[in-house]
């Protein structure tokens, strides 16, 4: 299964944010994990709905990561994204094989395991040790010593 690409924004914000106290400018969240600002921007907005982030408007604004936000199950996540749509398509157009296909209820199964195995995975868990020294890392400027 292949995420689609708001997913994938949406869990490196929550990542970077993660191992980051304090206030992001979108802007700089764009910057350093190397995605369009329109795009990111349209994540961010739609993480604040789900109340894992918190945004703040005006000069010192940015965004923020929610109190209790680091337990959140990343397949709850991936289903926020990537929605309820089935692997397979069967009906538009009408696949031939669909009164005797087995196809697409394996497909079904898959997916579903897919999602339970990532609901056993916090964000917490996805920024400790290796992941988290290097996201400190991202968006550092040269001679840079304190966390940005």
């Amino acid at each position: 299964m292949q995420l689609n690409r708001s997913t994938d924004i949406a869990l490196r914000v929550l990542m970077f944010i993660a191992v980051r106290d304090g206030r992001h400018r979108v802007d700089d969240l764009a910057e350093a994990l190397a995605v369009p600002r329109h795009h990111l921007a349209k994540v961010v907005q739609r993480l604040q709905h789900t109340g894992l982030l918190t945004t703040v408007r005006g000069r010192s604004g940015g965004v923020e990561l929610e109190p209790g936000a680091r337990e959140i199950p990343v397949g709850t996540v991936v289903r926020w994204f990537e929605g309820d749509d089935e692997v397979v398509g069967c009906e538009d157009p009408p696949c031939p094989l669909r009164g005797g296909c087995r196809l697409r209820s394996a497909l079904h199964r898959a997916h579903e395991a897919f999602l339970r195995s990532l609901d056993e995975v916090s964000l917490a868990d996805l920024v400790h040790d290796p992941t988290g020294p290097v996201l400190l890392t991202i968006g550092r400027r040269p001679g840079d010593t304190g966390t940005p």
